[in-house]
């Protein structure tokens, strides 16, 4: 099985400067665990993952003036579509993350996540809609 046929294709998408209490709301609304960041001046997509934001509150940071752009992953791994499930889990585990965004010729096609991958392994290999309460980072 491929990235393309676990990954969720709605992605959540912040700017730089949205604040952490403005992403964990958007993030608690979808639920979901990641969100990507697009920043004009980067060099492609960041994220945020709940993660993140635990690691700022539980430094005592307040969430309503601590920006995105502060404490998002900057040297993210990416995705290809037509990796395999295995490649994608693999890349994972070494990079110790639960998100991967997935892009295929420089633009954000999906995000999967650790999640997603244990969904299509324990569906014996089928390949079937994912109800809306499954389907969050």
């Amino acid at each position: 099985m491929q990235v393309r046929e676990g990954m969720s294709p709605m992605v959540l998408t912040v700017g730089p400067s949205h604040t952490l209490r403005a992403v964990a709301h958007l993030m608690a609304e979808r639920a979901v665990g990641a969100a990507a960041v697009m920043d004009p001046d980067g060099n492609g997509p960041g994220i945020i993952t709940e993660r993140d934001i635990l690691l700022s509150l539980g430094a005592g940071q307040d969430p309503d003036t601590e920006s995105v752009g502060d404490h998002l992953t900057t040297d993210v791994v990416y995705a290809a579509p037509d990796w395999s499930l295995e490649e994608a889990a693999s890349a994972m585990v070494r990079g110790g993350f639960r998100h991967l965004i997935v892009l295929e010729r420089g633009e954000t096609v999906g995000i999967l996540s650790v999640r997603d991958v244990v969904r299509c392994w324990t569906e014996d290999g089928a390949i079937c809609p994912v109800p809306a309460s499954a389907a969050t980072g």
